[in-house]
């Protein structure tokens, strides 16, 4: 993914908010909180993994589908990779 570098922070400080958020939960859990207030935790991390994979597919997208320098073959492996990504992602 070495195209990423350009928004390597911005997706390095999502990931760090989402470990922020990882660690809270487990607090929440230590503590015994109540249950909506753990499933409202919950429900916050997966929007945050889900933003997140909105943007590497995104900038997946833009380098591997539908850069102007691509040849076929490339579009097809970079579409490949994406519809496997999202299968898995998608179970």
């Amino acid at each position: 993914m070495s195209h990423t570098v350009h928004e390597k922070q911005k997706l390095i400080n999502r990931v760090r908010r989402l470990r922020g958020q990882a660690e809270g939960l487990e607090r929440m859990l230590e503590e015994e909180k109540g249950c909506g207030e753990v499933m409202h935790a919950i429900a916050g991390m997966r929007g945050a993994i889900s933003g997140l994979m909105g943007e590497v597919i995104e900038d997946h997208i833009r380098m591997h589908l539908a850069a102007e320098n691509l040849t076929q073959a490339e579009r097809d492996e970079g579409a490949a990779e994406l519809i496997d990504v999202l299968r898995t992602y998608l179970k």
